[in-house]
C-alpha cells in the first residue's frame, strides 16, 4: 500500500501522524532532516500508527524533499 506523506522535520508539535484533508498523511518529528534521521523516525512513526513492524515499512520516493512516498507490506495490515 503506498502512503503520500509530508514530513515536517525539527517540529515543536509533538511527534504523530495526521491525516490531511486531501487524503495525505503529515508526520511530525522531532528529528532533524539531517543525515537520514527524519526518514527514520517518520518510519517509525508509521509502523507504530499502522501497528506493523517497521521492517514492513520503506520510503520508495522523496529521500531528500518534504514530500514523500512509503510503502507499507500489505501483507502486514
Amino acid at each position: 500500500m503506498k502512503i503520500p506523506a509530508t514530513i515536517k522535520p525539527n517540529s515543536r508539535h509533538r511527534e504523530e501522524v495526521v491525516v490531511g484533508s486531501d487524503g495525505t498523511y503529515v508526520i511530525y518529528t522531532k528529528a532533524p532532516a539531517i543525515e537520514g534521521r527524519a526518514n527514520a523516525a517518520a518510519i517509525k512513526l508509521l509502523a507504530k500508527y499502522f501497528g506493523v513492524p517497521q521492517s514492513r515499512v520503506r520510503l520508495v520516493r522523496g529521500a531528500t524533499s518534504k514530500h514523500k512516498v512509503f510503502d507499507i507490506d500489505s501483507a502486514a495490515l
